[in-house]
Order: structure tokens, then C-alpha cells, then sequence
């Protein structure tokens, strides 16, 4: 093999596992993204001033509400994680919940492997990950911070600059390991080449 060939071999390899590690990060960031239910964020985002009164918590119940109000938000972060769906033949989309021997409700389509949407162990972890990325997220959002315990609020502003890239970075590294392959509520499969074409 001449040098410029063993070059152009060297160019090539190097690329492509530019390629592969960029398409890893990439593939991790949307995990991170997809984490998080953009429903739950809003909903918390759009409650918590409401609940909290800004920050000004006069009286036990808007505590306790503010605790049920996470708590609801977290329950549907982790649930989202064992969400899944398939299309059928004409496109339609169908959601269920994972469980142990597939997908619930299960399809009435003879095509559909039922066995490939069981519970995995990384269904798990993305559930373990997502309520800790949101409760992270707030309980260190302002309002809640004077609400539950505003003795902390001076505490507070150092932990916003140390836990969320602590937590993006071993998310990074478990999503590596464990890369979210479920296509739950609000994250529908996308519909390849042969099904539009048999469509």
C-alpha cells in the first residue's frame, strides 16, 4: 500500500470514530432531554408560583401541596420511563406500558413481537436518573427554596453551580452505558422509508 493510501486509510478511521463518538454524544443529550417530560416541567413550572405564592408560604397546606405537587411531577418522570410505542401497518401510532412479558394493553396485530417492549433493567435506571435529575431541578428552583426551607437560600446558589453539571455528567456516562431506546408518551416512533412506502 502506497503512503498517501495508508494516509487516506488513517483520515478515514480517524473520521469515523469521530463520527461514532459524536453520534454518542448526541444520542446521549437527546436521552438527557427526553429524561425529563417536557409536560412535567411545564405543569411544575406553571404550578410552583401558583402553590408557593412566589416563594411566601404562610401556612402548612401550601408546603404540603408544594410536596404533592413534586412528588405528582416525579411519579410522572419516572412512569413516562416505562412508556413505549409501536405503529401498525397503516401508521397509527399505539401507546402501552411496559411490563414483564411485553406491552400493555397488548397489540391485536400477529406482526407486532410483543417480546422486544419487555422490562429491562436500564428502564430502571432512566427511572431512577429522571426523578433525581427533576427533583434536583425543584428543589433548588427559587420558590420552592423559600417555601420548604429558606434557610438554606444562601446554601442554595452553590449547589446550583455544583449539582447540575455533576448530575449532567453522570447521566452523560450512565446513558452511555444504558442508551434509552423507548419511544414513550410525547416521543412517538418515527415512521421509516418502508412504512410510508407500504402506506
Amino acid at each position: 500500500m502506497s503512503r498517501s493510501g495508508s494516509t487516506a486509510a488513517a483520515v478515514t478511521t480517524a473520521s469515523s470514530s469521530s463520527t461514532s463518538f459524536t453520534g454518542k454524544l448526541f444520542d446521549t443529550w437527546g436521552n438527557i432531554i427526553k429524561l425529563l417530560p417536557t409536560a412535567a416541567v411545564f405543569v411544575y413550572q406553571f404550578l410552583n408560583p401558583v402553590v408557593t405564592n412566589n416563594g411566601d408560604c404562610g401556612i402548612i397546606v401550601r408546603k404540603a401541596v408544594e410536596i404533592v405537587l413534586i412528588g405528582l411531577c416525579c411519579f410522572f418522570c419516572a412512569f413516562a420511563c416505562f412508556t413505549d410505542s409501536f405503529r401498525d401497518r397503516i401508521g397509527v401510532v399505539h401507546y402501552g406500558i411496559a411490563t414483564v412479558s411485553g406491552i400493555w394493553p397488548a397489540p391485536t396485530l400477529d406482526s407486532v413481537d410483543v417480546s422486544i417492549y419487555k422490562l429491562k433493567f436500564g428502564d430502571f435506571v432512566h427511572a431512577f436518573f429522571s426523578v433525581v435529575m427533576f427533583a434536583a431541578f425543584s428543589l433548588m428552583e427559587s420558590d420552592t427554596v423559600k417555601c420548604l426551607y429558606p434557610h438554606l437560600e444562601i446554601a442554595n446558589k452553590v449547589l446550583l453551580m455544583v449539582v447540575p453539571p455533576a448530575l449532567g455528567a453522570i447521566t452523560g456516562v450512565v446513558f452511555m452505558v444504558f442508551p434509552y431506546t423507548r419511544h414513550g408518551i410525547g416521543f412517538p416512533p418515527i415512521m421509516s422509508e418502508d412504512d410510508r412506502d407500504s402506506s
